[in-house]
């Protein structure tokens, strides 16, 4: 049996008459560039988070960038993030010449530490990102309270987890901003790049909107300097039809999650991931910790199952941050983790005798060891 990592054709071919009549709608109306569809994706969007802002944008990494600009994070800044996530969430803060500070995750959640962000803080400290990490969400009441404590921005990085939730708040509702990502992987994705920034404050939105626009609401007004980053038609049409199944495809990740609970739970060698009891976890990954990692990852590949590692290297220990000379001692919670980590196949379309066959040739792994 072939297992692969994810199935973005599956997807598409489950909703390909609507997709193909979207995209040919935009095709034949010779608008490509802010028109129709995006302005409707952007407030069906809003509307399923219930917040009054949405602004299409290029990708995700852009949602950040745009973010950061918006609350004038510059040079000399420093901003706090977590040690465990994509690069994004830190080479944004370079690029507008402040400082990332990585702050170790919780060994269980994956997400920012909330006791080591306190000692992580300095008077140069501006902003604090906190990832939604594989679709767990953060205890983000935790953290707003925490950044109102100390005069902190509360930037939510959503890019992992769409419509997540803590204490029924969803994902992107309770920062000062936030980002989302619409690349093709996501939960919710687009058929190349895309993404949006979400916030409750309508003059921050209008920043970040102008921002995203050179500068302006319109072609030739220029408030100041922007950039050009800009959700096209082709992927807020096809957004807009898959948004209407994000509910179910959430659900069915969820599902797919509790198989994996059912199936591997007596696997004493395999950490299963946890979350805690208010909390929506959507799964945008299912993250295992496994002794041996590295050995049942070939050995899953040699049985037709495809496997990643979100991620190999912790952003601490990658060579575009070596000049922060950080040591495995600064962070021992993910230096550890990223020897250990194994994201199994998950996404709505997985069938579950692949799934029965993932946790048996776990099993099997470590039977034979």
């Amino acid at each position: 049996m072939k297992v692969p990592f994810i199935d973005l054709a599956a997807q598409y071919k489950s909703i390909q008459q609507e997709i193909d009549v979207a995209v040919a709608e935009v095709m034949a109306s010779g608008q490509y560039i802010k028109h129709g569809y995006v302005d409707s994706f952007e407030k069906a969007f809003a509307q399923k988070l219930n917040i009054a802002n949405c602004i299409g944008v290029g990708n995700g990494t852009d949602a950040l960038l745009l973010s950061l600009k918006a609350l004038d994070i510059k040079a000399g800044d420093e901003v706090l993030t977590p040690a465990l996530s994509w690069i994004s969430t830190a080479e944004v803060i370079s690029q507008l010449g402040a400082k990332p500070v990585f702050v170790d995750v919780d060994s269980d959640y994956f997400t920012i530490d909330l006791y080591k962000a306190t000692k992580a803080l300095s008077k140069k400290t501006k902003a604090i990102i906190a990832v939604h990490l594989y679709g767990q969400p953060c205890e983000f009441h935790a953290l707003k309270l925490f950044c109102e404590k100390h005069d902190l921005f509360l930037i939510e990085d959503c890019a992992q987890a769409h419509f997540s939730a803590f204490a029924k708040s969803l994902t992107g509702t309770v920062g000062d901003v936030a980002a989302f990502s619409f690349y093709p992987t996501k939960n919710l994705g687009a058929m190349g790049d895309a993404g949006c920034v979400v916030s409750y404050n309508h003059t921050l939105a209008d920043k970040v909107r102008r921002l995203a626009n050179h500068g302006g609401l319109t072609k030739n007004e220029h408030l100041f300097e922007g950039i050009n980053s800009r959700l096209d038609e082709l992927q807020a049409a096809i957004l807009s039809v898959k948004l209407k199944y994000i509910d179910q495809w959430n659900a069915a990740r969820i599902n797919h999650a509790e198989q994996y609970f059912s199936e591997l739970g007596l696997v004493n060698e395999i950490q299963l991931p946890k979350k805690p009891a208010t909390a929506k976890h959507t799964y945008h990954q299912f993250v295992i910790k496994a002794k041996q990692r590295n050995a049942l990852q070939d050995y899953l590949a040699n049985k037709g199952i495809t496997t990643d590692i979100h991620y190999p290297l912790a952003l601490p220990f990658e060579p575009a941050y070596a000049y922060l000379q950080h040591s495995d001692k600064d962070f021992p919670v993910v230096y550890q983790l990223q020897n250990e980590i194994l994201s199994l196949p998950i996404y709505p379309e997985l069938q579950h005798a692949q799934i029965s066959y993932v946790c048996e040739s776990i099993k099997e792994f470590y039977r034979t060891i």
